[in-house]
Formats: C-alpha cells, structure tokens, sequence
C-alpha cells in the first residue's frame, strides 16, 4: 500500500487499559467516526492466537472506513491478517529484514536521534515515529526527546514524521512549526469517556498546527 502522508495526520494507537464494560472494536470504531487517519493495533499482552484474531476484526473495520491498518512490531501478524503495514522500534526486527518480509506494505519506525531517522529512510522506512515528545505513562522506558530534536529530525529526512508520547488536546499547540506529518496519540483518545468527541476535538487541533 503507498502511504499518503495525509493519513498520518490523527494517528490512533490501541491501548486495553480502559475499555471497562466495552470492547476494543468498539472503542476503534468511535475513533475513527471521530476523525482518527490510521490505526495502529498495539498488544503487548496477547498471544499469537488472540492477538490475530483480534487483527483480523480490526483490519476488516478499518477497511470499512478506508482507514490504514497498521500492526505494531508483529510482522508476522502483520502478513497474516492483511494489514497495511507495521511499526517496528530499534531494538526489533531490522529495517532491512522487515521491508524484506513485508513487500510494499507501510513501514513505520521509531527512531529517537537523527542519525537513526536518517538511516531509517535510507534503509526503507516510509514514515518515523518520533518521541516520546512529553512524559507517557504508556511506554514506562520512554525517553523523552525536546522539541528541538523533534524539529531537527523532521528537517533531515523526506520521508513524513509522526509525534508521539504524552500528546494531548493541552500541549498539541507547542508541536506547531515541528515539520510533523501528524501526531500520534493513545491516552488522549482511549483513555476519555466520550471517544468520538474527544478525536474530534483532538483531530480539529491537529488541522491547526499542520496548517
């Protein structure tokens, strides 16, 4: 699938913590009525099983809504259910090997220094995560990254960049002026009771800051 940078604009990573009484199909779906670009399916605690069948439904309702469908670090997971691509870290599978296995599909990847990213699109990233940009409770190892690398990141490749870590409706605004394709945000959507509205909110934001 060729990546459209416009779709990296409200980027919605998975996250169970809060589903409570609902169900993660359902909590994806209100995202993307909300305004989210793409999905990225993160599960840090399934099995292979669960987590392919849990791939399959959310594969299949992203593309009911034409909305990209990305795999977080599980290439394997990635082929087997369709998807539109993976997001692999630095201490995964090599850039090389991933694009190997995975053809044309989308290929994000995490990077923390420009070195990293200018390798990373050397070696065929299609897109960087950067971050984490403001302190996360998602990823508990985070280092946190200024604004400035932010910057000078997005400004030493061509390849688009996504901002994450920590992103909220109430720092949104200082990421303005970064280069960023997008942001990429889980607590600011999963965590909320009103998860259409608060996307909505979020994505208006985001319009803002990329204009």
């Amino acid at each position: 699938m060729r990546l459209d940078k416009n779709c990296l604009k409200l980027y919605a990573v998975t996250d169970r913590s809060w589903l409570a009484e609902r169900t993660l199909l359902e909590d994806v779906e209100k995202a993307i009525i909300g305004g989210a670009t793409i999905v990225q399916l993160r599960e840090k605690k399934l099995d292979e099983v669960e987590f392919l069948k849990s791939a399959l439904k959310i594969g299949e309702l992203c593309k009911r809504y034409k909305v990209p469908f990305i795999i977080n670090d599980n290439i394997n997971i990635a082929i087997n259910s369709g998807a539109d691509g993976v997001h692999i870290g630095q201490d995964d599978i090599s850039i090389e090997r991933a694009r190997e296995l995975i053809g044309n599909k989308i290929l994000g990847v995490s990077v923390q220094t420009v070195e990293q990213a200018v390798l990373a699109e050397k070696l065929g990233a299609d897109y960087l995560g950067v971050g984490a940009i403001f302190p996360t409770s998602s990823k508990n190892d985070a280092k946190n990254l200024s604004l400035e690398i932010l910057k000078e990141i997005s400004n030493s490749v061509k390849i688009p960049v996504v901002a994450i870590g920590g992103i909220s409706i109430d720092n949104i605004d200082l990421l303005k002026y970064s280069k960023i394709a997008g942001v990429a945000v889980i607590g600011a959507i999963f965590s909320k009771n009103d998860i259409i509205k608060a996307t909505e909110n979020l994505r208006l934001k985001v319009e803002k800051i990329l204009n």
